[in-house]
């Protein structure tokens, strides 16, 4: 299987800060569900806590990376799901950010497209939160979305590996 063929699917967040799991939290539906719908040959299921340097580790040589996090948003509402999606080619110029903490996956995005790192194809399911605080389990109306977003993700890599079967050099292309 070459490079490009190759799926990451990466639950970023802290599985200890209640909604900030949910990248774990689908991560983990879809290891249980890969029984019912199995996952294209080539997907490597991870977690991470979203350092730069790791998450560009694990889609590095990808060809599609799919990516669920948390996002706050403010105001928010709690189990909200964007869909961001960006190919290789079309990172522009570093910007200044600031963070009260630390780097994350915009600046991991940031870094990867300097250094020519990024998947081919790069998808975030980012699900807004309402509980950031120190604890375990997700709040009910994230809770709610978590097989929502699994479905998604699984709907993602099986239209990837259609389109990969379609046209084989489409999964090469970065």
């Amino acid at each position: 299987m070459s490079s490009g063929e190759r799926i990451a699917v990466v639950g970023v967040g802290n599985d200890f800060r209640h909604d900030d799991g949910v990248g774990w939290a689908v991560v983990d539906r879809l290891r249980q569900r890969a029984g019912v719908r199995p996952l294209p040959p080539g997907t490597v299921l991870a977690t991470c806590d979203g350092d730069p340097g790791r998450l560009i580790g694990l889609w590095e040589g990808a060809g599609l990376a799919v990516v669920v996090d948390a996002a706050h948003a403010h105001p928010g509402t709690p189990g909200r799901v964007h869909r961001l999606a960006l190919d290789a080619g079309s990172v522009g110029p570093p910007r200044a950010t600031t963070s009260s903490h630390g780097l994350g996956l915009g600046e991991a995005v940031e870094l990867a497209g300097v250094l020519g790192l990024l998947p081919g194809h790069l998808v975030v399911y980012a699900v807004e939160g309402a509980d950031g605080s120190f604890g375990r389990g997700l709040s009910p109306a994230v809770a709610a979305r978590v097989d929502t977003v699994a479905v998604a993700v699984e709907d993602e890599l099986a239209a990837y590996r259609d389109a990969a079967h379609r046209d084989p050099a489409a999964g090469r292309r970065a």
